[in-house]
Parts: C-alpha cells; structure tokens; sequence
C-alpha cells in the first residue's frame, strides 16, 4: 500500500512536466524575420540561387520575394529551374528499381544523385544574359546550374513536410502525378530524401543564406556564416532537438496527459520522435526569432566533433535514436522483428541495422513486454497460424508461441536484430536503438485496421528470412533481459551497467545522485534524459550551462570531453545515458 501511495505521488507530481515541446539554442549571430529584409540582403546582387528541400512552397516564395522587390524598386527575372527536369516518365523509370515493387512500404536507398534528374543541356542554358536585373534562379538543385552565384538554401523539417504531403501540397521530386501518402513517403525515404541530402551536403559550405519557410505567412532566415559557427559552438557543448508526435493506432494517452502543450484535440500519441536524426531538426534562436535547420547540417559540418570515435564507422550518419512508443490505455504493439545486418544492407541499402531496446520509464502493473519464443516453437507451425490468421482474420493466442514478461520500471528489455518482440498495454517505452527506424516486419497486428480503415501490412515472409528461432525457452531471460550491474562513485551518487546484447553496439549506463555528478565523453557522443526526479543542470567543459526536465532528451557530443549534471530537483535524479562501445568505433563502413 505505501508503495503504491509513493506512485500516485508521483503520478500527481508530474502530471503537467516542464517538459518543452520546441527547445531552442542560442544562435551565434542575428537571425532575421520576413522577405522584405531576405529581398533587401539580395538587391545588389545580379545572380542568385533560390535551393532547398522537398516540400518548400516555391510559388509562394516567388510571389512574397517579388512583392518584396516592388517595394524596393528592383527589377527581378524568376527562373524556375524545374523547367530543366528530365519528363517525369523518365524520372519514373529511372527510381522503380529502388521502390521494392509491390512491397507497400519498403525500398532500398538510392544510388541516384540530383544531378541525374536534369537534363544537363538545359541547366547549362539556364542563366540569361545579364541586364539590369536580378535573376534569381528556384527551385530544388538550383545550385546544380554552372555559376558560383551566391546560395540561399530553404529547408523544411520532416514531419512539416508530411504534413504538407496529407495536405495534397507535396508531391515527389520531378512527379506530376498524385499518389498514395504511403507511396510518396516511400519515396521520399528511399530516393527523395537520400538525393537532396547529398546535395545539401556538398553545398552547404558555400551557402550564403539559410531561410526556415515552415512558418506560413512568412520565412525567418540566417547568413551561413553564423549557421556555420553556431553548429560549431554545439558540436562542443551540448544539443537537443525538437521533438515531434504521432498518433498510431495502438497509440496511448500518457504524453498527451503529461505535456500539456501538445495538442489535446488528438486521439492518442504513439510516438514521440526524441532523437532520430533523418527526422528532426534543431531549432536556433534570437530573440523572440527562430530558424529550424535539419539536424544532419550538424552531422554534414561537425560530424566528428559530434561523434569523436565513432565517426570513423558511421560518418556523418547519427547511430544511436531515442523515442517513446506509448501504448497507455492504447493497445499492444505488432508482434514484429528487424532485419539483419546483411539482410537491411543487400536489400535496402542501410550500412546498419535496427537493433533496438525497449527501458520502461513508466508502466501499469499489468503491462508486459513480448520477448523470444517459446521453448516447444515449431518455426513452421508457426507461420502457418500467421498466415491463416491473416488470410481468414481469424484471433491468434499469441502466448503459445512467444514469451512475455511483466514489465518492471527501470528495466532494459534486449531486443538485437531477428528477435520476435512487441511492448504490451500501458507501458511508456523508451526506445533506445540504432538509428534505422522503419524495417519493421509484422507478423501479427491483432486484426488492427490502420488509422484510415484499412488493414494494416505484414511482412511474415520477410520477418521469417530473418528471425532468430534460437531466442527461445531460458535463452530469452538469460541474454534478453538486462542484469543491471552497480557501482558506487561516492556518498551520493552510483553508476548502474545495463549491458545490452554483444550484437548491440550501443551501451546503456544509468547514473544516479542526489546531488551532483562528474562524467567525461571519452572521445564519445552521450546521448542523456533523465528519467527519474524534476529537473536537472548540465555544465559542459566549455562553461555552457542548460536545464532539462524530466523525460527530456540532450546530447552532449564527444568535442565537449567532459561534462557535470547537478541535480536541483527534490528527489534522485536517474539519468539515461547510451553511448557506441569502444570496440564498435572502428568498424569500417562498407
């Protein structure tokens, strides 16, 4: 009884947490609101290039710059580079190999450059004779034209982008033709987004301006150098992106009941996309202005001041994700596995795979997490249930072949890539993994129709090329099932071990104090939250001082070297902190 008047404390205490939706970091310089003052940084100039990413609303840039011009008296020639495509029949034909045919979901990562979707005569021809005027060239790859003219690049953070694309506003790169959401997105992860990102990366060095249009009436931008120098002040103190939040149909009600600037409107949450680095973006402030870049321009200019080890195997590609999946008062996950390493590279181009573990920050006490098989499984009995299941719609009683587990607050549930595994009802799920995030196989959905009505795909044929039927009996709580391992720093502080699997490259510590504690990166990104007690202060070596709160995820990059987390909260502070192995550094990417 008093342990469970102890968790209703708790669960009153944080009912509305400091959590902050849209956390922002000091820019290094001015950063500007409106296109007028954009128009103004450009009149004097008698070439300049509009490039950016997928989704941005050129006609809407053309027609506010324009207006902007007029006020100036400026004479301006738009050029739309788009005009210098290739026909999108050719387009078509030249990424189906990389769409994975009938697969709904699935692709491989294209081999494709931007270049490759012009006609490269014509970009040549693109620039007119000067005159009095300004010409301003637009569009995605206006960079690619033969001129050094100065770069102003718009970016677009991912999930504005999905929007956009529910909205009917965004169709694929050279497409004029109206697809499926699921097509586009497919496209977008497996061609779209692959080609624009090698093409921000070799121009960003050289961009002048950086504008954020993601704000409707009007853009915010930055001139590179500032952009440049301010990632460069955070590749040696600290980051947090902006977080963002989906609904799904096993979705749950604890963020949305915690944080209460999310929308309340909506059914449920099932993700909170913490740190998944194709995905976010970082948020630069000044002032009350702010400008949104993706979070690979980190990566692209400071990737080994980020990484410090382990950028010798992965580059400028962030290894390690964290977000919740939260299923409270939701409804179980697929029973699901993820590609091998071999497999997720022959046949989708990734250079590692999604191994994945699953820390309870917080659960009910009938929640439980699926996890291996059962010791008696018969692989083909078994795939013939999920196949009749799916075919017939017919129930299956899933705990006759997989395991499951009461889940335990603070425990580390292991789940390395061909382990069959799903998180149960009522649990909120910090899943700490591998950067990669949609190979997931489903075998058994429960029935579920999707959010539209629709049935949800499996992937039993592909889930079965790649489970691992030795992840049975006594082998899943002996090697599954993290055995936390604790060590004493001082009177107030431990550090607790929680291994993870030997085909994990990832560590996962936990330090726990009451009042303060000294770590240092050892030539390592540490990625943190705190997942116990209110609030706490990180010190970086630089003298860089921020705080976090409860369920907030940072990352404090190798360059830092060392670091302080003070705890100023009433309670021990527990924070979360996963980092790649040493011996996983130098591991040469093919």
């Amino acid at each position: 009884m008093e342990q469970e008047n102890k968790e209703m404390e708790l669960s009153n205490k944080n009912e509305h947490l400091n959590y902050e939706i849209c956390p922002t970091y000091p820019a290094k310089g001015e950063i500007f609101k409106g296109f007028d003052t954009l128009a103004a940084s450009m009149r004097d100039l008698p070439i300049c290039l509009l490039d950016g990413y997928i989704g941005v609303d050129w006609k809407e840039l053309v027609h506010k710059l324009g207006l902007a011009f007029e006020k100036l008296n400026k004479k301006v020639y738009f050029v739309s580079v788009a005009d210098s495509m290739l026909p999108t029949a050719k387009i078509d034909a030249m990424v189906n190999p990389f769409l994975g045919g009938d697969d709904p979901l699935i692709g491989s990562k294209t081999t494709l450059s931007l270049a490759d979707f012009f006609d490269g005569e014509k970009l040549s021809e693109i620039i007119p004779e000067p005159d009095e005027s300004l010409v301003v060239i637009y569009g995605c790859g206006a960079a690619l034209c033969h001129t050094t003219a100065p770069i102003i690049y718009f970016d677009l953070p991912k999930n504005v982008i999905q929007q956009r694309m529910r909205g009917g506003l965004v169709r694929n790169i050279g497409s004029d033709l109206k697809q499926d959401n699921k097509q586009i997105y497919k496209r977008f992860y497996f061609v779209d987004w692959v080609i624009l990102n090698k093409h921000k990366k070799d121009v960003l060095p050289r961009i002048m301006i950086m504008v954020d249009q993601q704000i409707g009436e009007t853009i915010t931008w930055m001139y590179g150098d500032v952009l440049r120098r301010t990632l460069n002040a955070m590749s040696q103190s600290y980051f947090r992106v902006r977080p963002w939040f989906e609904s799904g149909v096993w979705g749950g009600q604890w963020l949305k009941k915690h944080l209460a600037d999310l929308d309340q409107t909506v059914a449920n949450y099932a993700w909170s996309f913490e740190m998944i680095v194709p995905e976010n973006g970082i948020v630069l402030a000044d002032g009350e202005n702010k400008l949104e870049v993706s979070f690979d321009q980190l990566m692209f200019l400071e990737g080994e001041q980020v990484l410090g080890k382990a950028f010798e195997r992965f580059g400028d590609e962030f290894p390690i994700r964290f977000d919740f999946l939260d299923t409270y008062d939701g409804g179980n996950l697929s029973i699901q596995c993820h590609p091998s390493t071999t497999y997720i590279k022959e046949h989708f181009g990734e250079n590692f795979t999604q191994d994945e573990t699953y820390y309870i920050v917080d659960c009910e006490q009938d929640a439980v997490v699926y996890l291996g098989f059962q010791e008696d499984i018969n692989p083909t009995g078994f795939k013939k249930v999920l196949e009749e299941s799916f075919e017939q719609n017919r129930k299956i009683p899933i705990e006759q072949y997989v395991q499951k587990f009461q889940a335990e607050k603070h425990g580390l549930y292991l789940i390395p890539n061909g382990t069959v595994h799903a998180s149960g009802k009522n649990n909120l799920v910090l899943e700490i993994s591998a950067t990669p995030y949609i190979f997931t196989f489903k075998m058994y959905d429960w029935l579920r129709p999707d959010l539209d009505g629709n049935p949800r795909p499996l992937n039993i044929d592909r889930a079965f090329d790649n489970l691992d039927f030795s992840r049975k009996g006594k082998v899943v709580p002996d090697t599954l099932i993290a055995q936390p391992a604790t060590k004493v720093i001082d009177e107030q502080s431990c550090v607790v071990h929680l291994p993870t699997h030997p085909e994990h490259f990832y560590d996962i510590f936990r330090y726990e104090f009451d009042d303060r504690v000294d770590i240092l990166t050892n030539g390592q990104c540490h990625i943190l939250m705190l997942v116990e007690g209110e609030t706490i202060e990180l010190t970086t070596a630089d003298g860089s001082q921020q705080l976090f709160h409860f369920v907030e995820t940072f990352a404090v990059p190798a360059a830092a070297n060392s670091y302080t987390l003070r705890n100023i909260g009433n309670s021990k502070a527990k924070v979360i902190v996963a980092f790649v192995k040493e011996e996983a550094c130098f591991i040469k990417k093919n």
